[in-house]
């Protein structure tokens, strides 16, 4: 006999704006209690020291959770000149210091050098896992971790602001796997003065941003009183969420049912798909799957269970 999951079945995305000193997984574990959901997970850890935005997927919606964490990053940081730190943010000790402070000038000609695809050292105080550990538990514990560099793209990248000699703000707009720790790293050493993040915020995930982002305090005024997941899940955005930029069909209950029992559906005349790839599909506004697309057949790759 199967045991029952704990929680009500609660489908659906939501943007939660992610308070400081708070872990991703804190964030899930907090959220996912005050709408006793079943299941939930996240796309895209924000350090503890970081804010913004944290899409949480809920139930149904975890299957999508690759397509947000593939989509483009928006930050805004601020960087502290004169020093290098262990971790690249305020929690690391100082690792290497200098006196200089960079002009206006040179900050805006050293940008000029990572936009674009460039290549990326990650932080040593990372989630990258070498030989199944997390690199920041192998740094914690004094072991020496080397990781190789990859390739990133940075999509946008400005100076937004001196502040004073030795803070400057900058945005940065990004693909996946980009660090803006180690950007903040780079820049110092590249102007020959060290520097380091002293605050980071994320403004946008894939398609979720913070218009429609919650805060911790927020959440938690809206799910009191909740009493079926079906009630927690309208707080949320759709499980297709995440989804808009695949090609959409809408299907007849009967070639619907055919791809939530795991066959293929063949499309033909008008309807027959010109192209291939990822698409999904729905039937009568309800997600039913993702799927591969192939010689005009739809072929179902994940399969949602909604009701």
């Amino acid at each position: 006999m199967a045991r029952k999951k704990k929680g009500r079945p609660v489908h659906g995305w939501l943007v939660l704006d992610k308070p400081l000193n708070m872990t991703s997984t804190s964030a899930v574990a907090r959220t996912k209690r005050l709408l006793s959901a079943q299941k939930a997970g996240h796309a895209g850890t924000l350090d503890p020291l970081a804010t913004g935005i944290l899409p949480l997927a809920f139930g149904e919606a975890t299957k999508t959770v690759s397509y947000a964490m593939d989509g483009e990053k928006a930050y805004q940081f601020t960087v502290r000149w004169g020093g290098e730190t262990e971790t690249d943010d305020t929690e690391g000790e100082i690792t290497q210091q200098s006196d200089k402070r960079p002009t206006r000038e040179a900050i805006e000609a050293c940008l000029e050098n990572f936009r674009g695809t460039i290549e990326q050292v990650p932080p040593r105080f990372s989630a990258i896992k070498l030989d199944g550990n997390r690199a920041y538990d192998l740094a914690r514990d004094g072991e020496k971790v080397e990781l190789d560099a990859r390739e990133v793209e940075i999509k946008q990248l400005e100076l937004r602001e001196i502040v004073d000699d030795s803070t400057a703000v900058f945005s940065a707009t990004c693909g996946k796997g980009t660090y803006v720790r180690a950007l903040a790293r780079d820049f110092g050493r590249e102007l020959g003065c060290f520097g380091h993040v002293i605050a980071l915020r994320r403004t946008k995930v894939g398609p979720f941003d913070e218009s429609t982002a919650w805060s911790m305090e927020q959440l938690e005024r809206e799910a009191e009183g909740l009493e079926t997941g079906a009630e927690a899940s309208q707080l949320l955005l759709p499980v297709q969420a995440t989804l808009a930029d695949l090609p959409h069909f809408s299907l007849t209950t009967t070639d619907a049912s055919r791809l939530a029992r795991g066959q293929g559906v063949l499309l033909r005349g008008r309807d027959a798909p010109i192209v291939e790839g990822a698409a999904y599909a729905t039937c009568e506004g309800r997600l039913v799957a993702i799927v591969e697309m192939a010689r005009g057949e739809l072929r179902p790759t994940r399969v949602f269970n909604l009701v």
